[in-house]
């Protein structure tokens, strides 16, 4: 999911020229490892969140709100952070990010100690503060290394590192976290060393980007913070639809993802134990790395809005067998989800700013907003799962795909028009 402001930081930076500093190479390499570790901890929370629901006996509202205060930080930090990183500039703003970051892993070690929810939550906040100005900064470096012309295809190879993060986090969590938990169910201690170690990385990598010596680049300013540049941009509809289409799109697969450990472990689905749900979660994950290479192969043959449309599809198609069946059918059905996500993100957020022009960074920057869905929709389907169960509540996610069904439709009888 580091995939979300990279679109804004593509169209800002792939017309600036290279201007020197460390060579573009290991800028990269170290770069990438920042794609990989905001993966591998957004992908951590899918596993924090049945930990934290057996420790302090939540229901599922309640352990949805690990995603609400993770993601809603996205929504409420970006505009300052785009500030602060216009001041400061971006590779300060790399090292700042990654300072706050490392605090926010840091907080789980008290939070842990005195057994507190509300402390966990307040960590994720800090943590997800940190990464949403990381991004910020850190997006525009990978378009800038290099020629204007592969730019494409460096983003391609970061966010396929993203993507690794995501498919090991799963197994990470399941190591470390839940099979320490498994010996005590009401102990949230098996988090403080995983953190720490996190912690960690973060404050290591802050200290390499102080002193790794990256080109300067100059920022497009977007008219984000002005209602009447809004309005005005939102007048297209290619874009207030697909404003709507990238919210419900990060809600979905957040949902499916925070739900699916506690989805697997269910009696009549998989009937597995925490740890084993938790390492077929790296299935999901891995789905979408896998089929965002596929789809994009697929897109050079077929247009992207009919691509679109009929991964939305068939996403409807896998949750409704999910939901109507019982056992492994139900169990592979959901998983499978994730090779439909795959490329829905960038088809809806290319297609949504193609015609744009002058107004394509603030109808970016509005599209970068729309990842609260992220934390949104998960506790919807978590208020759902409370009144009418955890299998039935994935109807939440069929009627989120059936917007983006209706978006790729819209997108095709535009283009036919």
């Amino acid at each position: 999911m580091g995939e979300l402001p990279m679109a804004i930081s593509v169209l800002e930076s792939q017309s600036q020229q290279q201007s020197g500093g460390q060579s573009q190479p290991i800028s990269l390499a170290w770069l990438t490892s920042l794609f990989f570790l905001w993966g591998f901890i957004t992908c951590l929370n899918d596993i924090l969140i049945p930990h934290l629901k057996n420790s302090f006996d939540l229901n599922y509202s309640q352990a949805m709100l690990v995603q609400f205060c993770f993601f809603g930080a996205y929504f409420l930090v970006s505009v300052p952070a785009g500030k602060l990183v216009e001041k400061i500039g971006f590779q300060r703003g790399i090292v700042v990010g990654l300072v706050i970051a490392g605090i926010g892993c840091g907080l789980f070690y008290p939070a842990a100690s005195v057994h507190t929810y509300s402390l966990f939550l307040a960590a994720l906040f800090v943590l997800a503060s940190g990464i949403t100005i990381l991004q910020v900064s850190a997006n525009p470096y990978v378009a800038k290394l290099g020629d204007a012309k592969t730019a494409s295809s460096r983003l391609t190879m970061t966010q396929a590192f993203n993507s690794l993060g995501t498919t090991i986090a799963p197994f990470f969590g399941a190591l470390l976290i839940l099979n320490s938990a498994a010996k005590n169910a009401n102990d949230a201690s098996s988090v403080q060393l995983p953190y720490l170690g996190l912690a960690l990385s973060f404050i290591v990598l802050a200290v390499v980007f102080a002193l790794l010596k990256l080109p300067s680049i100059e920022q497009q300013k977007s008219d984000i913070t002005s209602s009447s540049s809004i309005k005005e941009t939102l007048k297209d509809k290619r874009l207030a639809f697909g404003v709507i289409a990238i919210f419900v799109y990060v809600g979905a697969e957040v949902s499916i993802g925070s739900f699916m450990v506690n989805f697997l472990m269910e009696q009549h689905i998989g009937n597995l134990s925490e740890k084993a749900a938790a390492s077929y979660l790296a299935y999901y994950w891995g789905g979408a790395m896998v089929g965002r290479f596929a789809g994009a192969l697929l897109m050079q043959k077929i247009s992207g809005a009919k691509v679109l449309f009929a991964h939305a599809l068939i996403a409807i198609v896998l949750i409704s067998i999910a939901v109507v069946s019982q056992g492994s059918i139900a169990m592979w059905a959901l998983i499978f989800v994730g090779l439909c996500n795959s490329v829905m993100f960038p088809t809806i957020f290319s297609l949504a700013v193609g015609n744009l022009g002058e107004k394509t960074a603030t109808g970016s920057g509005l599209l970068c907003l729309a990842i609260v869905g992220g934390a949104v929709i998960p506790l919807f389907q978590g208020l759902l799962a409370d009144s009418i169960g955890i299998q039935h509540a994935l109807v939440l996610p069929i009627i989120c795909y059936a917007f983006i069904a209706f978006y790729g439709r819209f997108l095709t009888k535009q283009n036919h028009a």
